[in-house]
């Protein structure tokens, strides 16, 4: 599968849940909680011991949920997100040894950009799809308008990730430079930690129908 095919699944979903896992154990139901909540896509990072065992999981006990590894900060990392069959991966910068190495290895991959110099950084390789973390703390949905002004017609699509939450989801999504919102609220830790999966659900189940909402 291509890196645009790949990466033009993730934006039809308008939201990537962003987790952090500690327990190989709660992958499954975290993937079926998912499911039910009609948001089959996980971006599992590599911030906790268990992310490629999760991972691996996963991509062999439930391939329907579009699996990305997130924190990949390494050539290391690249090569294990590979390994375990995540299908895209994103970073929270951008660092042009582990994007050329992503790209060697056939993993789409989404840098992590915060100025102007990083886009044109992330462009210069080849990255049309960029993650802008943390996107509240940059200044949000007003910040990328800005920033949609110089760059919008080079068809770079940002993944604003960080402070991002029901209440100002639909003001990131009504922007066409948006593929999808980082959502690190969908799966809380201690949802995560307290098998809690009915509220992941429900929490997918309202930022789809804000997604409906706003893209149609």
């Amino acid at each position: 599968m291509s890196d645009t095919s790949v990466l033009e699944k993730v934006s039809k979903h308008g939201v990537i849940p962003v987790i952090a896992i500690e327990n190989e154990a709660a992958a499954l139901p975290l993937a079926d909680a998912l499911l039910e909540g009609g948001l089959p896509i996980a971006e599992i990072t590599f911030r906790t011991k268990a992310a490629a065992a999760v991972m691996a999981k996963l991509s062999k006990e439930r391939p329907e949920v579009l699996l990305g590894a997130g924190t990949v900060l390494t050539n290391e990392n690249v090569e294990a997100a590979k390994n375990c069959g995540a299908t895209f991966a994103v970073a929270p910068g951008l660092n042009p040894s582990v994007v050329k190495h992503a790209q060697s290895v056939g993993l789409p991959f989404v840098p992590g950009i915060a100025t102007p110099s990083d886009i044109e950084g992330a462009l210069a390789l080849g990255c049309t799809t960029l993650k802008f973390f943390p996107a509240g703390a940059l200044g949000g949905a007003s910040m990328l308008k800005a920033l949609a002004g110089p760059y919008g017609h080079t068809g770079v699509r940002f993944v604003p990730t960080g402070g991002v939450n029901t209440e100002n989801l639909a003001d990131y999504l009504s922007m066409k430079v948006i593929a999808a919102c980082g959502g690190t609220w969908i799966a809380k830790k201690e949802d995560l930690e307290n098998g809690n999966w009915a509220a992941i659900t429900e929490r997918c189940k309202q930022a789809c129908d804000i997604v409906a909402k706003v893209r149609g």
